[in-house]
């Protein structure tokens, strides 16, 4: 239940409000100006997902091994996490301005020329600027990892969660023609999208705190 449970908490981060407005810029570092490349799209893509893969591969290691001394602060944890990712919904709703956080918006790519090493450290870069959106899943399943202190059963909880991440970004790319609808409708709304992201996240925290 616990490979389930990890995958799922995945699929979540990816819906998280802080990622998934910013889908067609990402999408759009994946293609280039070769809109019609698919194959390299894909490859971009895959690239990336490893990016962020290693990243949390190598935070679930070090869960599994402090796992005692997380496990008897989980409280302080959470709490911690749960600051973060309050300033994180008040920077989304422009109370704060953050400028740590907003650097990864302001991160110009050269896309013309992304190739798969550039994706896979695009993917690194993107994961450490994404912790404190997605720090509700992602401190779950290390905690789980944690509790666990078994270093290949965290590694193999840690990939599950990648791929529940990592796979709405490969299918986005391969089916980019049917979702411009929606791309279009979150580019033109993003404002407001960005707005109730925020205060979902502040929720997000504030529920991270005390429960």
């Amino acid at each position: 239940m616990d490979y389930v449970f990890t995958f799922l908490e995945g699929i979540a981060s990816f819906i998280s409000p802080c990622i998934l407005p910013m889908l067609p810029i990402y999408i759009s570092y994946f293609i280039g100006e070769d809109d019609k490349n698919t194959k390299k799209a894909l490859k971009n893509a895959t690239g990336f997902v490893l990016g962020f893969t290693l990243v949390f591969l190598i935070l679930s290691i070090f869960a599994s091994q402090i796992g005692t001394v997380i496990s008897s602060n989980i409280k302080y944890i959470k709490i911690v996490f749960g600051i973060l990712i309050i300033l994180f919904g008040l920077n989304y709703i422009d109370v704060l301005n953050i400028k740590v956080l907003n650097k990864s918006k302001e991160m110009k790519m050269n896309t013309k020329n992304l190739n798969f090493i550039k994706a896979v450290l695009f993917g690194v870069m993107f994961s450490i600027s994404w912790t404190p959106c997605i720090g509700t899943f992602l401190s779950s399943a290390l905690l789980l990892i944690a509790k666990e202190q078994n270093i290949l059963k965290g590694i193999v909880l840690m990939v599950l969660y990648s791929i529940g991440l990592g796979i709405p970004f490969l299918i986005s790319v391969v089916l980019i023609e049917k979702l411009k609808e929606m791309f279009d409708f979150i580019k033109k709304h993003y404002d407001v999208i960005k707005k109730v992201s925020g205060v979902i996240l502040i929720i997000m925290g504030i529920y991270t705190i005390f429960f």
